[in-house]
């Protein structure tokens, strides 16, 4: 279970971190926090030093009713960026969240290294033949519609069963482009409600007939805070709950706001599973 990173392999038998590097103003956590080349580089830093294998850089919010934001606008946020930020620490492996091909041939250009698709590729038709030719691991997820209509699509009859099917066809899809390096997502808080996350979260490790890598992608999102009545600000408690919950399902990756208490969890997982 391994994924080629720039010529590097990355065993994701043990679970890994990523950490979220937002540089959209409108976040649901951290919207506009980084808005300068020395808090990003700043926390970069932390991230790196606390143990993320990855670092997700995203300029378009997916969050429920984000606005539109125009491809050009993207990759002003984000391919400098990844420029900066390889100036000052060349060894990082970047993700870039982005379900535009353009977006994502521009990032791979700039250094990223893998490419982060809220869609798996059914927002831009030409996303897997750009990611096959790149030859980058690419991470799918699962999603309805879009930031703006997901959350209006919540209608199934087995949910884990739907994600699964689902998953099959944008895996034999993507195979086709000879993408083989995939990663997949559920997409907790895409076109699903709270207690359908749950649900999900549940049978997590059904995904592992898919015979992928899973990524959970709980941190500081609304099924933690409105569960527990707080706010993203007061949600690291029970994400890292969560986050033990998502090992214990089989997750290999965790793409999270605070990666010093993502990896302690994952330190405490593997201490209790020997």
């Amino acid at each position: 279970m391994t994924i080629n990173c720039k010529g590097k392999l990355i065993d994701l038998k043990q679970p890994k971190v990523m950490g979220i590097l937002n540089v959209t103003p409108d976040s649901f956590y951290d919207g506009g926090k980084y808005n300068n080349e020395s808090a990003i580089l700043s926390q970069v830093e932390t991230m790196l030093r606390d143990g993320a294998t990855f670092i997700d850089i995203g300029g378009y919010s997916s969050r429920p009713n984000a606005d539109n934001v125009s491809i050009s606008e993207e990759l002003y946020r984000v391919v400098p960026i990844i420029e900066l930020i390889l100036k000052r620490f060349p060894e990082t492996l970047f993700s870039v969240d982005t379900f535009r091909s353009e977006v994502a041939v521009k990032s791979v250009e700039a250094g990223a290294a893998l490419i982060n698709d809220i869609s798996a590729g059914k927002l831009d038709g030409s996303m897997l033949e750009t990611i096959g030719k790149l030859g980058v691991p690419y991470i799918m997820m699962h999603m309805r519609g879009n930031p703006k209509t997901m959350q209006k699509q919540t209608d199934y009859e087995d949910l884990t069963k739907e994600v699964i099917s689902y998953f099959a066809e944008r895996i034999a899809a993507a195979h086709a482009q000879k993408i083989n390096d995939i990663i997949i997502d559920p997409g907790f808080g895409f076109a699903k409600t709270i207690a359908q996350n749950y649900e999900l979260l549940s049978q997590l490790d059904l995904l592992q007939i898919l015979d992928k890598p899973l990524l959970a992608g709980i941190s500081r999102k609304s099924m933690v805070y409105k569960t527990l009545n707080i706010t993203s600000e007061n949600s690291l408690n029970g994400t890292t709950a969560l986050h033990m919950v998502a090992l214990q399902k089989k997750a290999k990756l965790l793409r999270v706001h605070d990666v010093k208490e993502a990896v302690e969890c994952i330190s405490l997982y593997n201490q209790l599973n020997g």
